[in-house]
């Protein structure tokens, strides 16, 4: 799946993130609400396939790897976390594909017009850092394996 993730949804412009997403907080997240959800059983049925493969913390897109029998309960989960940290969180869904190989083809295309949007939002306070970060993020979709 790929995913875009907003931070605190309800604010209108925000200047800095309160948090930074991660790998691990992002899968922290989603598994909990697996838990919570689905109970122990679940959890434990859905951990041999679910990976956050990819997180952005500039554009904020994610790819989450889950088999297909898992895939439904890992969405369902998805859509039910309300907070990473102390900061309020919404899922969205812009592809689900059955191939790593389609899920970086969708991602390296959301992360193109993500960058233009935040570089149109950031403007003259752009840096160098943040251009190589990205750079850095693009190379990490292209050489995903499963």
């Amino acid at each position: 799946m790929v995913v875009e993730v907003f931070l605190d949804p309800n604010k209108e412009l925000p200047v800095d993130d309160p948090v930074i997403l991660t790998q691990f907080n992002v899968s922290k997240a989603i598994r909990d609400s697996i838990l919570v959800n689905f109970g122990e059983c679940g959890l434990a049925s859905s951990l041999g396939s679910f990976q956050v493969k990819y997180v952005n913390p500039i554009t904020k897109l994610c790819i989450i790897r889950a088999s297909r029998e898992d895939c439904q309960k890992v969405w369902s989960a998805m859509t039910m976390v309300r907070s990473i940290g102390n900061c309020l969180v919404l899922f969205n869904v812009l592809d689900l594909s059955g191939s790593i190989r389609a899920c970086k083809n969708a991602a390296l295309k959301c992360e193109e017009v993500k960058f233009e949007h935040y570089k149109l939002a950031v403007g003259a306070r752009l840096s160098a850092d943040v251009t190589q970060h990205m750079e850095n993020c693009l190379e990490k979709i292209k050489i995903l394996e499963h």
